[in-house]
């Protein structure tokens, strides 16, 4: 079978799932398409090449692979220079938040609507409503949910992804007597950086079902057979608070540069920028985050 009839049904596809993306938002959708949008301009490339008479005899198959890695070691260069844009913008990398009285915390859409049933079965309850503002007009909107008996933290937060889809994303956070906090999320966006030494953190950014992240972080908190502590300090002030401490340690260990070096050399070191991009890649690629703890 020649090559073009495989390429033309699958670039029809990556453009319906770049279409249904657009309302779902879903991850493993975006990595599937991507993988395929590869495939697709890999293969594409090796029959021009051989139209043209550039490919000096070599086979098909050959011409492939070889595009296929020119294709995402191009993907890795821009991904690259979008991280550097970043760290010389004046996009927050901590954002601090506010509250959000405007009632507009959820989107109205099926999906949200049924996640917020799952969290209301679960015996879930909203304690407070947050926003900030990244960029003019744009906010990030997180919502605040503590469990029955009020020992773990629920944030649940709406990101808007590119074509204007809305990705959710949920963060358990249980805290011990002895002063550890137990993370168990699914963020999709790279992190990188450096968490408190008293943070346990599992990132699961595949598992996107409610009831499948909440089963996991209660088994880590049994597993580690500690006193947990009901959560005492208001959403708000524990949020910003959590935001302060991670720019300061990721500023003392070089994830971050100091403020005197912003207006040179922006605000994200080298290996700092080299974490994010290695993770960025891992996430969109394989949809696995790297655990830096």
């Amino acid at each position: 079978m020649q090559p073009v009839f495989i390429l033309v049904p699958a670039m029809l596809l990556s453009l319906l799932l770049l279409k249904l993306n657009q309302h779902f938002a879903a991850p493993w959708l975006a990595i599937f398409n991507r993988w395929l949008r590869a495939l697709v301009m890999a293969g594409s490339l090796a029959i021009l090449s051989q139209h043209f008479g550039w490919d000096g005899g070599r086979p098909y198959a050959a011409l492939f692979v070889v595009f296929l890695v020119l294709w995402i070691l191009l993907d890795g260069v821009y991904r690259w220079m979008a991280i550097h844009a970043m760290s010389v913008s004046p996009l927050p990398l901590f954002p601090r938040f506010v509250e959000n009285t405007a009632g507009d915390e959820w989107p109205v859409q099926r999906r949200f609507l049924t996640l917020r049933d799952h969290l209301r079965a679960a015996g879930f309850k909203q304690v407070q409503a947050l926003r900030s503002e990244v960029a003019p007009g744009i906010y990030v909107r997180v919502s605040i949910y503590h469990d029955a008996d009020q020992r773990t933290r629920l944030q649940v937060t709406f990101l808007l992804q590119p074509g204007a889809g809305i990705l959710s994303c949920l963060h358990f956070s249980t805290c011990t007597a002895s002063g550890l906090r137990l993370v168990t999320d699914n963020h999709h966006l790279p992190f990188a950086g450096f968490y408190p030494e008293n943070w346990r953190v599992e990132r699961r950014p595949r598992t996107r079902g409610f009831k499948t992240l909440w089963a996991r972080h209660r088994a880590r908190v049994l597993a580690t057979r500690e006193t947990f502590t009901p959560w005492a300090t208001v959403p708000l002030a524990d949020l910003n608070a959590q935001q302060s401490e991670l720019e300061r340690l990721n500023t003392d260990l070089g994830f971050l540069l100091p403020a005197s070096l912003h207006e040179e050399y922006g605000r994200i070191s080298h290996e700092g920028r080299y974490r994010v991009w290695k993770e960025m890649l891992t996430l969109d690629y394989l949809g696995r985050a790297a655990r830096y703890e």
